[in-house]
């Protein structure tokens, strides 16, 4: 499974902290959110591993249960 862009579709790259599309020249932000209760997900990361934890279900999901959503970076001006 890929990062791909919301708005063209092609992949994204990593760039200091955020994921970015050269071709739409926007920055993300990986959002994963409970495709349960739809509560923002908590990352767990071990051994190379990665897992979610949902503090509203009280549940360990899987990578593949959760709802990946890429929201554009806002800039501060």
């Amino acid at each position: 499974m890929g990062n791909h862009c919301p708005d063209c579709e092609r992949d994204l790259v990593w760039d200091n902290g955020t994921y970015r599309c050269e071709t739409c020249e926007k920055s993300f932000v990986k959002q994963v959110f409970c495709a349960t209760c739809d509560a923002l997900l908590e990352k767990l990361q071990a051994c190379g591993a990665t897992s979610y934890f949902c503090n509203s279900c009280n549940e360990l999901k899987s990578k593949s249960s959760a709802r990946i959503v890429f929201e554009e970076q806002k800039t501060v001006s």
